[in-house]
């Protein structure tokens, strides 16, 4: 039985996702997704996770072997739907003889989009990522970074609801990866809903609202990033001296030494003040006391000797 999805908050609801290749390879064995409208999502893991495949399957490039769920609020492949979403295909190809503008057009036609409305918003993406003056350039005599801009703004053409990336960074330097963050944090304060597949964690780190880490072709882990860390939370107090003196009482209260840093795990702050006042009565200097948490990369490493 079909969720239906219309009326609540969910613009991606996938249950129980399976695909086989080759009736050996399971690439994905029951995985489970559900984005948020108006968030900018992440799916991240190793190579041959899975996480392309799924993305192919949202977008009906792949038949799944079993699935239950909706994409805004219908059964995916719903025509409707489908024409309210964007796509940016990993390793995409255009036609290298059409210019930027007229591919645009093209695939601007494709999607539907009035003559007058696609030539519009062409111009104003265009701008957005900085091409403008490439506009009337052959596809062919573009780098790899400016194919990567040309085909989110072809993502973009018909104002999708949904946006759905896969390795939208690919290819691209420092700056453009900076305009693209800014332009998808943009977007998310309009009110779209942007699914990320990426391999940049720290990209992903920098823009999405939640994430899910696949692998071996099930989600290992899903939440928001405060979520995926709240266990990771540490107190690092650095100081100056011998603590040879304080070692024991340190330890007493909860904590470890390595060299001139005290590290005390979770998030008891009279624990903390504890130390600090131990480490004052006995004349030990402190140069700084900071609360650390796990970024999202070594969140991701230790999700991934969790699974092995």
């Amino acid at each position: 039985m079909v969720r239906v999805t219309e009326l609540t908050n969910l613009a991606v609801d996938l249950v129980d996702v399976h695909k086989t290749y080759r009736k050996t390879v399971q690439a994905l064995r029951g995985v489970n997704v559900q984005v948020r409208r108006g968030e900018i999502f992440g799916l991240l893991g190793p190579n041959g996770a899975g996480k392309s495949t799924l993305v192919k399957i949202m977008m009906t490039v792949v038949r799944p072997d079993k699935l239950v769920g909706t994409i805004l609020g219908r059964p995916l492949g719903n025509r409707k739907k489908l024409a309210l979403i964007g796509y940016l295909p990993e390793n995409h190809r255009f036609p290298p003889y059409l210019t930027g503008e007229e591919l645009l057009d093209y695939y601007g036609a494709l999607a539907k989009v009035p003559k007058a409305m696609r030539r519009r918003r062409a111009a104003e993406l265009l701008e957005w990522v900085a091409m403008s003056k490439w506009a009337k350039t052959c596809v062919g005599e573009y780098s790899k970074g400016m194919m990567q801009r040309l085909g989110l703004v072809q993502a973009l053409l018909n104002d999708p609801q949904l946006l759905v990336l896969d390795e939208p960074t690919d290819g691209l330097d420092p700056a453009g990866r900076r305009a693209v963050r800014e332009l998808l944090l943009r977007l998310r304060s309009e009110g779209k809903t942007i699914f990320l597949n990426s391999h940049l964690l720290s990209e992903l780190e920098m823009v999405c609202d939640r994430v899910s880490i696949l692998v071996n072709g099930l989600v290992a882990r899903q939440g928001t990033l405060r979520e995926l860390t709240e266990h990771t939370v540490e107190y690092r107090i650095t100081t100056t001296g011998d603590l040879a003196a304080v070692k024991e009482a340190v330890e007493r209260c909860g904590a470890r030494i390595d060299n001139t840093v005290i590290i005390l795990n979770g998030h008891n702050v009279a624990k903390v003040n504890e130390l600090i006042d131990l480490l004052r009565g006995k004349g030990v200097l402190i140069e700084s006391v900071v609360p650390h948490r796990f970024s999202l990369e070594e969140v991701f490493m230790e999700t991934l000797g969790t699974a092995r």
